[in-house]
């Protein structure tokens, strides 16, 4: 048996009650101006994830492994969790200072009790300039043939669905609990019907376990209208064991699917988009759009930190500026405090003009020691 194949999880420390204080009003900063805000390197605030719920019905060995999210395992009680009037509202004040995309995640955020009232209370905000937001959702796919078309009466815009296969056993063996890929695909299509559109089918690869599923996922989805994005298998949180000899780089990800479907490389669809595109090439080698195209998300092998443009707000209300961070910012406190929107609008301020945060960037350089509790928060917490 290879290294690789040995399993490995390490203990869960819990980070979600963990929060760091409000920075500081910088000397250069504009607080209170309702400006459009840009943190210390330059980025502005462009998109917003939000987790509504941290459980999940899956157990993806990647993101929520069995070994510990188990029976046992204590999830946040109702009344810690945002309400949607308070989630509204934070986004309300993200959204005036430039967030032009929302997109809800978990857990599975289909797993969240009436998720229906939230997108029709978000579907109504609008950008500074009186345009409606980029509003999606990010599922398993578990609970989408039952519930897209309420999603899209509420104002859904758009799903993206988590695939790590079309071969059911490999599928089944990824989710942990033998869940059907039949289930997801039809989910997809009660999606592709009701105009939840255009849908993005995001794969996590991982060395060892589904880099075979790679150009069937490729062949089954080109020319569908939807978007076929590969992702490298990423570290983190804490608990999934993560080794770098699991992760397939996305340059051999595009080299294998480019000797079968011939591809060519496409310009970025949005500044701080992290795909990178490819789209399917006809005879002449040129772009064939009927084909579609696909992505590659290298988030260990080519940092983006330069261009990224998001924040996370936590199921609970804490803000994270970074997929990788250790702690965030505790905007509940704030909001329960019986703030006004100015105080709370200060504080989102202060902590985005002092956002440094590039972890992908120093990876390289850092210390990796398999041994120790990793200050982590966990991407089932915070969302993807």
């Amino acid at each position: 048996m290879t290294d690789r194949h040995v399993p490995r999880v390490i203990p869960l420390t819990d980070q979600r009650s963990s929060s760091l204080p409000i920075p500081p009003i910088m000397a250069d900063s504009a607080i209170g101006s309702g400006a459009l805000l840009t943190d210390r390197r330059g980025r502005p605030l462009r998109d917003l994830r939000i987790s509504v719920t941290d459980r999940c019905n899956f157990r993806c060995n990647y993101c929520m492994p069995k070994e510990i999210f188990d029976k046992d395992h204590t999830y946040l009680k109702h009344t810690d969790l945002l309400s949607f009037e308070e989630i509204t509202r934070v986004a309300r004040i993200f959204v005036a200072h430039g967030v032009q995309k929302i997109r809800l995640t978990g857990g599975e955020p289909l797993l969240r009790k009436n998720i229906e009232r939230l997108i029709e209370q978000l579907s109504s905000l609008r950008t500074a300039d009186g345009q409606t937001l980029d509003l999606t959702l990010t599922t398993n796919g578990s609970l989408l043939a039952r519930k897209a078309h309420d999603l899209k009466s509420a104002g859904l815009q758009r799903v993206t669905v988590s695939l790590d296969g079309l071969d059911d056993a490999v599928f089944r063996s990824m989710n942990d609990v033998d869940f059907p890929v039949a289930a997801v695909l039809d989910g997809i299509e009660a999606a592709r019907e009701v105009g939840l559109g255009p849908i993005k089918i995001n794969m996590v690869v991982k060395r060892g376990t589904n880099e075979h599923q790679i150009l069937p996922m490729a062949r089954r989805f080109k020319g569908t209208g939807m978007v076929l994005r590969f992702i490298e298998y990423m570290d983190v949180g804490a608990t999934n064991g993560w080794r770098m000899n699991e992760v397939l780089p996305s340059s051999e990800v595009v080299k294998l699917i480019h000797a079968q479907l011939p591809l060519v490389q496409l310009e970025p669809a949005n500044p701080g988009e992290t795909a990178e595109r490819w789209g399917f090439a006809d005879v002449h080698g040129r772009h064939d759009h009927a084909a579609g195209e696909i992505g590659v998300i290298s988030s260990v092998t080519q940092a983006f930190c330069g261009e990224c443009n998001r924040a996370r707000l936590s199921t609970e209300g804490q803000l994270y500026l970074c997929l990788f961070a250790g702690q965030g910012y505790d905007l509940r406190q704030l909001i329960r405090a019986q703030s006004t929107d100015a105080d709370l609008t200060t504080g989102v301020e202060r902590i985005w003009r002092a956002r440094v945060d590039r972890y992908s960037e120093l990876r390289s350089a850092l210390p990796f020691d398999p041994g120790s509790p990793v200050r982590r928060i966990e991407m089932s917490y915070i969302g993807g």
